[in-house]
């Protein structure tokens, strides 16, 4: 069965995991309720996904903005039209470029089909995307938690969320990827949602803020 979430239970799943854990709690009593950030299943949101790797959401946001101003509709034949000096112009580093190209061959030649994702199992989904040059662990773990709102991830590769974590649990600054696993395993079978709360906590205090 695949675990997943809705704007109809996410409320919900919030208040289960506060009552569990009083450090979320403080979050959602604090500063209120995460948004439940949530994309169409579509290529755009996956470009967009592409663009957020190891950068600012800011600049993220520009390129993928200028890409649809010069597209008008971010699609995978239009993408393909596109030549590495005009998505450079959109912002696009050379290796981006070359990932969302190599993403919209893929749907275009009918070996990613994102309106299957819908009802596939996530370790499917990951072997199918991770296939592809440029998309590795934390581009599928976003995806699944964004898009398809897949309702067991965190995603460890996410800087902001090791941060958020080490914050909220005054974990120490060399806290390894092990001993934060274990503490988000707490969270299951609802880590996405979790993962939500810390990025609210992250977004809404100062930088070097520790509960």
């Amino acid at each position: 069965m695949i675990n997943k979430f809705a704007e109809s239970n996410f409320k919900a799943i919030c208040d289960e995991l506060s009552a569990r854990d009083t450090d979320l709690k403080w979050v959602i009593d604090t500063y209120g309720y995460p948004p439940m950030w949530s994309r169409p299943n579509n290529f755009d949101s996956l470009v967009h996904i592409i663009l957020e790797q190891q950068v600012s959401l800011a600049s993220a946001l520009a390129a993928l903005y200028k890409l649809r101003e010069r597209l008008q509709e971010i699609t995978p034949t239009r993408v393909l039209l596109l030549t590495d000096e005009e998505f450079k112009a959109c912002y696009c580093s050379r290796q981006k470029t070359a990932y969302i190209k190599y993403l919209a061959e893929a749907i275009v030649n009918g070996d990613i089909n994102l309106e299957h994702f819908a009802e596939m199992p996530d370790e499917e989904i990951r072997i199918k995307l991770t296939a592809l040059k440029g998309i590795g662990n934390w581009t599928v773990d976003i995806y699944l938690m964004f898009v398809l709102h897949r309702a067991g991830y965190f995603p460890i590769g996410d800087l902001a969320q090791v941060n958020a974590l080490k914050r909220l649990k005054n974990l120490p600054a060399l806290a390894t990827r092990a001993d934060m696993i274990a503490v988000a395993e707490h969270w299951s079978p609802y880590r996405t949602v979790a993962s939500m709360i810390l990025w609210h906590f992250y977004l809404s205090t100062p930088r070097k803020f520790k509960r």
